[in-house]
């Protein structure tokens, strides 16, 4: 499923009452609108619906502030450590994801919250973080467009979606390059509520881009 508010879960805050929670990973080197795109997408939505059962927080690997790609200073309201366990996890991409496709910490971090966060997210060459860790064996899956052939390179088994904005396959939702964030995550707001409620959170935040003049 891509590039469509449709696909909706069994249900979007199951009644027992407890808050659901969606956490953004933020790393020196992340690319700002992969994290801030999410972050504006979510926290508008939380922040004016909170009857919907979810909030959203940014954790850090030592709940610092970090340096993004473009020397924006970001900061985090956990560190890894202390972070509220996930109900969602999005990856961002971004220079700083190339050392993670080597650090043997960061690869059973992921490996880690993927036996226990039911949906994991990513954008941009958030992906190839996954694919490092061997998240996307024989899944569908994107990234940006100019990381597409080492996505498949990591993993040749991942059928590399070269055209779509975002992937959901399920338990793991992809998207393409940096402003795709924004689109993955109206999807993800529809996944968890439904698509009235994306329609109202794009309404609010007023992201209806045309073609460049």
């Amino acid at each position: 499923m891509n590039d469509t508010y449709d696909h909706v879960p069994d249900s979007a805050t199951p009644g027992d009452g407890r808050q659901r929670q969606i956490g953004i990973l933020l790393f020196d080197g992340v690319e700002e609108l992969d994290a801030v795109g999410p972050w504006e997408v979510l926290s508008s939505w939380t922040q004016q619906h909170p009857g919907d059962g979810w909030n959203v927080f940014c954790l850090s690997p030592e709940g610092r502030p970090v340096c993004s790609a473009k020397t924006l200073v970001l900061g985090a309201h956990h560190s890894i450590a202390d972070a509220p366990p996930m109900d969602v996890l999005v990856h961002p991409g971004g220079p700083g994801t190339r050392p993670m496709l080597r650090d043997r910490d960061h690869l059973d971090w992921v490996r880690g919250q993927r036996a226990t966060v039911p949906l994991m997210t990513s954008v941009c060459t958030g992906s190839l973080v996954y694919a490092a860790a061997g998240l996307l064996v024989g899944r569908r899956a994107t990234t940006h467009w100019a990381s597409l052939n080492l996505l498949s390179e990591l993993d040749p088994t991942i059928t590399t979606d070269v055209s779509s904005r975002f992937v959901d396959d399920g338990d793991l939702i992809t998207s393409a390059g940096v402003s795709a964030g924004i689109d993955m995550a109206l999807h993800l707001v529809a996944r968890l509520t439904d698509v009235e409620r994306a329609v109202e959170v794009r309404r609010e935040i007023q992201y209806n881009p045309l073609p460049p003049v």
